[in-house]
């Protein structure tokens, strides 16, 4: 655990004690992919970015093109992926070359994708409350599904490739028909938001989690629980199977993985995973030896299938926008919860969803070299100064610099807001 913890440190993969550790991102790890040939691998991020990693080791390519958390990452083809993120977009990746097309249409973060397995259409689940329909090669928009009553979480393929089955906060499960883009049925009425979606092979089964905890199994000919796997943790976040669909990982927010045999289904391992935070991100490696998991760490880490590590191997150490409120000023505890997971006070070269505070005041925003700023922000002209910062969380990032890809918050006390740009002077 100790190596591993090191390894944490360093940039690109890592191997240690049989734990491989993909480091490189400076935000938490969101989604993970691997290809279906098994020799790369995608995470995305709060950090903005896309990584395409060798899954044989070594340092990965950054993907810039988001301006927003990552949320969903998916291999499209042999040399194509997409990804979709809070900045409402989805973008379309020729992995060989790095060009990109950015398709937009939603008006809320892009929670997950799924790819016909013709290859020939991609879904995008939104928080709008919509199911974007895209034709891959063409890069347009063919429609957008409605009928949700809340944000859509998940979407996946079906009949091949005929129909869509959604998953939404609004506590339902869905089919539609891709053809005629319409509602189909509705398949299934949890009462709580339902978060994910498994299909198994031949479409018998279909697995779900929700917010709730609940984890069942349901018939897809009859509609019947074949099992529940619910074990009150909550709220379950991801689910994902091995190549030949004998086993299932279920990821939750309290930082649990629990890997069922579907033979049974029954339990064959459960374990805490992160010390702190969720398991946002689950993936078997292609040859179903390993599982892949991200969650509030910056990186994602891949443990052999079989065996239960010896404590947590993610979030092993507690991470500072976390810490005890007590422990801290209150100019550091408003940096801590407001910003520092977007920026770090010193020049660094860590990767994050926003640039470096290191010389902060006098500085022109926008102007800080290999960051991509909004053109809002990069055009503005705007100096920052004690006066500036304070008016920016005033009345907050979308009002004083619209455009911008800062987050949508305000600091309202003004004694918070001095509190912070003294500790912002003398720290950076």
């Amino acid at each position: 655990m100790r190596l591993a913890l090191v390894l944490l440190l360093l940039s690109g993969t890592a191997w240690a004690n049989d734990y491989r550790v993909l480091d490189g991102h400076g935000g938490p790890v969101m989604d993970v992919a691997v290809s279906a040939d098994g020799t790369r691998i995608l995470t995305g991020s709060f950090d903005n970015s896309v990584g395409l990693w060798p899954a044989e080791g070594g340092a990965p390519v950054w993907l810039d093109g988001h301006e927003a958390a990552v949320k969903a990452v998916l291999f499209t083809g042999p040399g194509s992926a997409a990804s979709g993120g809070d900045d409402f977009a989805v973008i379309l990746w020729d992995l060989d070359t790095g060009d990109s097309q950015r398709l937009t249409g939603h008006r809320g973060q892009v929670k997950d994708l799924a790819v016909s397995p013709d290859g020939a259409l991609l879904a995008s689940a939104s928080w709008d409350g919509t199911i974007g329909l895209w034709d891959i090669a063409e890069g347009r928009n063919l429609a957008m599904l409605s009928g949700h009553e809340a944000a859509v979480n998940d979407v996946i393929f079906a009949d091949q490739g005929a129909t869509l089955i959604s998953a939404s906060a609004d506590g339902t499960i869905r089919a539609w028909d891709v053809e005629s883009r319409s509602e189909t049925r509705i398949l299934l009425r949890h009462g709580f938001g339902v978060t994910c979606l498994l299909l198994g092979p031949g479409e018998g089964w279909l697995v779900y989690g929700a917010t709730d905890g609940g984890t069942r199994v349901i018939d897809m000919a009859s509609d019947a629980v074949l099992a529940d796997l619910t074990l009150e943790r909550r709220p379950v976040l991801d689910i994902a199977a091995n190549p030949d669909f004998s086993r299932i990982a279920v990821g939750d927010g309290e930082g649990h993985i629990m890997v069922v045999d579907t033979a049974d289904w029954s339990i064959a391992h459960d374990f805490r995973a992160a010390l702190t935070g969720p398991i946002w991100a689950l993936a078997f490696e292609a040859d179903g030896g390993a599982i892949l998991a991200g969650g509030i760490d910056d990186a994602a880490v891949a443990w052999p299938v079989g065996t239960r590590p010896g404590g947590p191997i993610l979030a092993t150490t507690q991470r500072d926008f976390l810490r005890d409120p007590g422990t801290m000023g209150n100019g550091e505890r408003q940096f801590r919860r407001k910003c520092s997971i977007c920026h770090s006070l010193s020049d660094d070269g860590v990767r994050r969803a926003g640039p470096t505070l290191a010389g902060l005041f006098g500085r022109r925003a926008g102007s800080v070299p290999g960051y991509i700023y909004s053109d809002s922000v990069a055009g503005s002209g705007l100096v920052w100064s004690e006066e500036t910062i304070d008016a920016l969380f005033d009345i907050g990032p979308e009002h004083y610099l619209p455009g911008t890809k800062m987050p949508m918050q305000r600091i309202a006390d003004p004694v918070d807001r001095s509190d912070l740009i003294d500790f912002l002077k003398d720290n950076t």
